[in-house]
């Protein structure tokens, strides 16, 4: 495995390379539910290039930016036994260079869940992964279902911008006792670990009421904000229910929708959703 900071050694790199070309960006720490996004494009791809930068246009002026887990040995070394050929692996200077001035902007999908409560957030985001796309040049791109808003605008921004990359979306990587795997999940304390499972948990129960037939929204909200607040510690941000497409609000489940979670335990906001089809 080669690790590569210089940008143009990377488009060098890529350049060299033949066959399909897997990406999987991330902002390191990893775990399992990167691995496996790693795993699946070791799978199905000749090629695996995974990106490790926390990207500071994402993060509010209150956000944990300065205290984000970092760690690049340990991530280096899950990522070789992964199957990963090349880590990208730049500095913040080499991606935003001093008179850096042009920015992605999203139009609408950021109007509810995530980007109601993180003005600018989408906007760092589509931007640094549009970036990271033109210097990889992936056939194939992996995201994580955890992130459901992010994976949708990307979606939609690859096929706005006509980029020839095939999207994948992977389901959620689940710990035993059902959290969903967050490089975030290391803030808990362990009372407010025990409690997060109320997130899994309420999605658990929407699943149930669902398959039986209920279509309402706001019965199928009612039913996991009833189940999150039966822990103290739980302090819901959002419990929406939205249509996969638009990312809009929905009073009735017609299509395929997704009920998305946001909800804080102490200083940590933990993210976790399902999609309704």
């Amino acid at each position: 495995m080669h690790v590569i900071s210089s940008i143009s050694d990377m488009i060098l790199a890529r350049s060299r390379l033949k066959g399909t070309v897997g990406f999987v960006p991330t902002m390191g720490y990893l775990h399992e539910g990167h691995l496996s996004l790693m795993d699946k494009a070791r799978q199905q791809t000749d090629n695996v290039i995974a990106s490790i930068f926390v990207n500071p246009t994402q993060f509010g002026p209150e956000e944990d930016l300065d205290s984000y887990p970092r760690d690049f040995e340990r991530d280096e070394k899950l990522a070789e036994e992964a199957g990963v050929d090349f880590i990208f692996y730049p500095d913040e200077q080499a991606m935003y260079p001093n008179g850096y001035a042009s920015y992605v902007v999203p139009d609408g999908l950021d109007s509810h869940l995530c980007g109601a409560k993180r003005p600018g957030h989408f906007r760092g985001v589509m931007t640094i992964v549009l970036k990271l796309f033109n210097i990889i040049r992936p056939t194939d791109s992996y995201f994580g279902q955890k992130d459901i808003q992010q994976a949708r605008i990307l979606e939609q921004m690859t096929a706005d911008f006509h980029l020839p990359i095939r999207m994948h979306i992977e389901p959620i990587v689940r710990e035993k006792d059902g959290l969903a795997m967050s490089s975030r999940n290391v803030y808990l304390s362990p009372d407010e670990r025990e409690a997060a499972v109320c997130l899994s948990r309420a999605i658990r129960l929407v699943e149930s009421h669902f398959k039986d037939g209920e279509r309402e929204a706001a019965v199928l909200l009612t039913k996991a904000e009833k189940e999150i607040q039966k822990q103290p510690l739980a302090i819901i941000d959002y419990v929406e229910l939205v249509d996969y497409l638009t990312l809009a609000p929905l009073k009735n489940v017609t299509d395929r929708a997704i009920l998305a979670l946001a909800v804080y335990f102490g200083q940590t906001r933990l993210i976790d959703n399902t999609i309704l089809e």
